[in-house]
This record gives C-alpha cells, structure tokens and sequence, in this order.
C-alpha cells in the first residue's frame, strides 16, 4: 500500500506564444462629394484599434481596424485637407498547445501608412500593423513535498527548497477616457481638425491585497488647419488611474503592464469658437503578473525498519534570470531631396522585434520606421520616412526565453539638417527572461520485498565518504539516520564528515 504523500498545488499559466505579427491591408477610397479634387497627397497617418482578440483551438486570431488619415492638397484650393480611412483587418498565430480556455494578451500599433492618388477622385490606401500577441494556458502542477505520517513508518526524508518564477496571474481591464484639449488662444483658430495621435504611456503600478493600482496618461497630439490655411499643432496629457482585480499573488510580485486602443474620437465642439477639441477614448488594460515562489521539494525518502520502492517525476518550472528595461538613444539623419525650412511633426512607429543570439548574448532588434511632416524651401509640405533597425543587446544564457516589450519614450526631436532632417528618439527595451528547468520530485512511496542477502550482516560498518557522496546517500544505503551516524562519530555537522573513517550503525 502507498504511503499518503503531501502535495503542494502549484498554479499559474504556461506561455505558450510570444511574438508580433505583421499585418497588411490596401483599401481603394473614392473621395467624398464634399471634398476638393486631390492635387498631392502629402502624409499618411493614424491608429489602430483592437476589435477582438480569440483563442480557439490550435490558432490564435486578432482583429482590428486601421483608422488611417490621409492629408493632401486640394486642387485649386488653399490649405491642407484630410480623408479619413476605416479598414478592418484579421491576422493569426497557430500553436499546437493553443486551445479555447487560453489567454490571450495582444496590443496593436500602426508600424506603417502610405497612400497614392489614383486620380484626383480615387486614393489607394496601404496600412501596415504590427500586433504583439502572447498567449498563456492555465497550468497546475502538484508537487510531493514530505510524506504524512513518516514518524510511524519510519520514513526519513530529504526536502529541498527551490525558487521558481511564476507566471501567476493574466488579467484584464477595459476603460474609458474623455475630456477636452483646449487649443492655444495664440494661434489662430481652427477651421479643421487634421489629425489627431493618441499615445498610451504607463505610469507606476503596485499591488495591494488583491487589487493591482496602475496609473497612466494619454499623451494627444493634434493637428489642425487653422482660419488662415496654416497648419497648426497642440498637444495634451490626460492622466488616468485604474484598479484591476488581481488573484493569488503576493504584494511583491512583478507586473508586466499593456495598453491598447478599442475606440478613439477626436473632434472639433461643432458651432464652437475652434479652440476646444473633445477627445474619447476606449481602452484594454492588460496584465501579466509573475513572481518567485518558493517550493518545498520531497527528492527522496527510505525507512529505516522495511524496505521501500519509489517513484519519480520531472516537473518542468521556470525560474527566473534577468529583468529590467534598456534605452537605447538613436540619432539618424537621412536626406529628403533638398533643403528644409521647418519640421512640423515627427512620429516613431516600431514594428516587429527580432530575437536573435550571438553566443551568450541574445540581440533584440526593433524594426522602427521615422515620418516627418516638413515644410520644403518652396513652402510646400511634405513628408519623408526613414525605416531602421535599433538593435539592444543582453547577456542571457542561451537557454532563457526572452519576454520583451519595446516603445518610444518621449518625444522624437527633429530639426532640419544639411539637405535633410535629423532625427533623435529614445527606446526602452522593456524585458523579463526567464529559463525552464526540470525540478525532479518523489511521486510515490510503498514498502518493497527485501532483497535476498547471503550471510549474516554486520550491525555496524566502517567505512570513509567517496567522491560526490553525502551522509544521505550512506544513511539511505545501510538503513539508518543521519542523526545516529553523526551522534555514533561526535560529528558537529556533515561538512565534519569528510575524509574520516565513519562508524555507520545499521538499523536492518
């Protein structure tokens, strides 16, 4: 009959999938009756939205829709003008683990937008997203860690203490933003909004009983043509604070944050002075929750008075390596053609990051592209853009995985410069790497038949440690306690063993 074993119920998710994906979408738009013909398109911008986010078997599927804004000059007309684009898109992800009761944590950007004039009536519009997408399966683990009642079978025990790392808790919150941005009363007033760009920034977070307190703004940038045909831009940061419910984790643990858009409206307050823009805002918080553990490991017993057969088990846990954030700083400078008079507005997009190794260095690379909105030695505007790669480089072991978060921090400087612009931005490399290790357990424990012996055997042996081997290993051998060969060779400790004769007292 088994002996009763007690068990300690590790519970927490597996990740199953981490990556971005790439999505590309062209749409052909015939210009509204309500606006001038095109003369030149000159900038293409926007969001993405998040519609869905589904895990079902075997795949993972996201859906969203690029919000994509499209400035041009009008034909015989004065000042800049816009279009404004929905296009929905789908992409997914397959994982053979992947299944319906999976979480799924995904945040969509706009990487990259451009548009062509077909005709002075018919736009063709291309829009490129890249969507982080990381899947995580419920995991329970139950894990041996002493025998009940092992007085009464004389059952001697070795326990080890092992930290493991803990993906704990996968949560999320949806939330809601509104206010309205006041335009400077030093510049002329609006005629039209042009376009706007939302960025949700975090702020600090911290985790109290069952509750993570996360705070955060959402930096507006706006730009508009003003009564005078100018264009104009304003900027505003709207602050906000959530509370999401959080289980099962210490106060101490350690909070991976995301934001992403599901709905944003800027607009012009119609019959208004055009100087108060309304903003509303749509929003899905999304958590990943991880912490150490320390777990309470059973890697042997034996008895003293009968002989026992035992069972192991290989429990794959995670612990973990390194954490932090990396800035990278970036100066670029790339020709557009010709002299410049003025930067207007400067934008980062970041793309897909690449992992990479070089010996035990992993290499994170973000692929960004740079827009500029720029006004030319004619007066003209325009605009240029320039893709690069911004490699982040870490010390890891080759067999860490590597969890990674990448986004521009602050604004990007542009200035013009000798037949071009010259751009500086700064990125964190926000990262979490941890290394899957196999914790060996007992998983069973029952008394054995003994082992045919010939002979009489000594009750007591002499004999010395060999290489490699411990008190335990010679106590488990001859049936007896650590505690009767220390008490039978005066020993203060185990380290006192080594390189004596020992008198090993034999119990059976």
């Amino acid at each position: 009959m088994e002996l009763e074993l007690d068990r300690t119920q590790m519970n927490g998710y597996d990740a199953l999938l981490d990556t971005t994906l790439l999505r590309e979408e062209t749409l052909e738009m015939i210009v509204p009756d309500a606006c001038p013909d095109i003369l030149r398109v000159v900038e293409t911008d926007g969001k993405v939205l998040l519609r869905s986010k589904e895990a079902m078997e075997g795949r993972v599927e996201i859906s969203g829709t690029f919000k994509a804004c499209v400035l041009y000059l009008p034909d015989g007309e004065s000042g800049l003008r816009h279009l404004e684009v929905s296009i929905p898109f789908t992409c997914s992800a397959e994982g053979r683990e992947i299944g319906p009761s999976c979480n799924v944590v995904a945040s969509l950007r706009l990487h990259h937008a451009d548009t062509r004039a077909v005709n002075p009536r018919k736009v063709l519009v291309r829009a490129e997203a890249a969507v982080d997408v990381a899947v995580y399966a419920p995991m329970t683990e139950s894990v041996c860690g002493q025998v009940l009642d092992a007085a009464e079978q004389s059952v001697e025990q070795l326990t080890e203490t092992r930290e493991v790392y803990v993906t704990a808790c996968v949560q999320e919150k949806p939330f809601s933003l509104s206010d309205e941005v006041a335009l400077s009363a030093s510049k002329p007033a609006a005629a039209e909004l042009l376009k706007s760009r939302v960025e949700l920034c975090r702020g600090e977070s911290k985790i109290i009983g069952n509750k993570l307190i996360f705070k955060g703004s959402a930096n507006v940038s706006l730009f508009y043509r003003g009564e005078d045909d100018g264009v104009y831009s304003s900027s505003a940061e709207l602050p906000f604070s959530q509370i999401m419910e959080v289980s099962g984790v210490g106060e101490s643990a350690e909070c991976d944050l995301s934001f992403t858009l599901t709905g944003a409206s800027c607009s012009l307050d119609p019959g208004g002075d055009g100087r108060t823009v309304s903003v509303s805002l749509e929003a899905l918080s999304q958590s990943v929750v991880r912490e150490s553990r320390m777990l309470e490991v059973l890697s042997d017993a034996y008895s003293t008075s009968q002989p026992m057969a035992a069972d192991w088990e290989n429990y794959p846990m995670s612990e973990r390596v390194d954490r932090g954030v990396r800035s990278q700083s970036v100066r670029e400078v790339w020709e557009t053609g010709g002299p410049i008079r003025d930067v207007l507005d400067c934008r980062l997009a970041v793309g897909q990051i690449v992992k990479s190794r070089e010996g035990e260095r992993m290499v994170l690379t973000a692929q960004v592209e740079v827009t500029a909105l720029y006004i030319g030695e004619d007066g003209s505007l325009y605009s240029a853009q320039r893709q690069m790669s911004v490699p982040c480089a870490l010390d890891l072991p080759e067999e860490s995985q590597c969890f990674c978060q990448c986004e521009g921090v602050g604004d990007v400087y542009a200035t013009p410069a000798a037949g071009g612009i010259e751009a500086r931005f700064t990125l964190d490399f926000r990262y979490c790497a941890t290394a899957r290790r196999q914790i060996t357990a007992l998983s069973a424990l029952r008394p054995a038949e003994a082992a045919e012996v010939e002979g009489p055997q000594p009750s007591l042996v002499l004999r010395m440690l060999e290489g490699g081997e411990r008190l335990w290993d010679v106590a488990k051998a001859y049936g007896t306690t650590i505690a009767d060969i220390m008490s039978a060779n005066e020993l203060a400790d185990e380290a006192a063993a080594m390189g004596r004769l020992l008198l090993i007292p034999r119990k059976r």
